[in-house]
């Protein structure tokens, strides 16, 4: 396997706060690549400055074998690399339909088949033909979510940036959405980076993970390592303690 997704001292401040200190990490073609840390350890800023949504000061990130510096991103990086975001209410536009949302996508990229790759995507996040003109105000958090994911997947990415994409949803809905992002792996070979602050959720998806402290990556551990307590930092230590609904089961 080669990497993917190469990050090198990136750094991003604000003021003379540095919400990424020289952050460096590798993630591997077709792995799911977990990201914990509690809140203000920069695990979710490191995914903004990947997608491009947040600009990054130093550093360089090459995604696919190009290289890209700060905030600049081309349409080709945008048709590899696609994001769902933690919040399905925040994300989605209350006054468009969801043909409307999976359609605009599509015309950004020059695609005409749009009625088929509509209906695939609907079918393949287990929503039908008839939620193709409900706007998502009709809809719940979880199928607000489905909907998020088909709006990602429409463009068949290579990767996949997951930014907390169950934790605003019932543990009933989080286990269907996390299956659903499972299957969607297998099915196209993709590339996952997850962050989360659940350690339960990072153990069964991923399969190593990377533990922020301050905007620094403390460890780099498989998840295995999770469950047979093996880990070199206390701070991991201190995190699998704290972190609510984490089982060795």
């Amino acid at each position: 396997m080669s990497a993917i997704i190469s990050i090198r001292d990136m750094l991003v401040t604000y003021d003379d706060f540095a919400a990424l200190d020289h952050v460096s990490m590798d993630v591997e073609e077709g792995e799911s690549f977990g990201i914990v840390g509690e809140s203000g350890s920069g695990k979710s800023t490191l995914l903004r400055a990947v997608s491009g949504l947040e600009g990054f000061n130093s550093g360089t990130l090459t995604v696919a074998g190009k290289t890209y510096s700060g905030q600049s991103r081309t349409k080709e990086f945008y048709r590899t690399v696609q994001m769902v975001f933690q919040d399905p209410y925040g994300s989605l536009h209350p006054r468009q339909t969801v043909d409307r949302l999976l359609l605009e996508p599509l015309a950004i990229h020059g695609f005409t088949d749009v009625d088929v790759r509509i209906a695939r995507a609907l079918d393949e996040v287990g929503l039908g033909a008839g939620f193709r003109f409900r706007y998502s105000h009709q809809l719940s958090g979880g199928q607000r979510q489905r909907i998020a994911i088909a709006r990602a997947l429409i463009l068949e990415p290579k990767i996949l940036l997951l930014d907390e994409p169950t934790s605003a949803l019932d543990a009933s809905i989080q286990a269907e959405i996390l299956n659903l992002l499972e299957q969607a792996k297998r099915d196209r070979g993709l590339t996952f980076v997850m962050v989360s602050h659940d350690l339960g959720v990072i153990s069964h998806m991923c399969g190593r993970l990377a533990v922020m402290k301050s905007g620094k990556v403390v460890e780099t551990v498989p998840a295995q390592a999770l469950e047979n307590r093996e880990f070199s930092a206390d701070y991991t230590r201190q995190l699998l303690v704290a972190s609510e609904g984490f089982s060795r089961g």
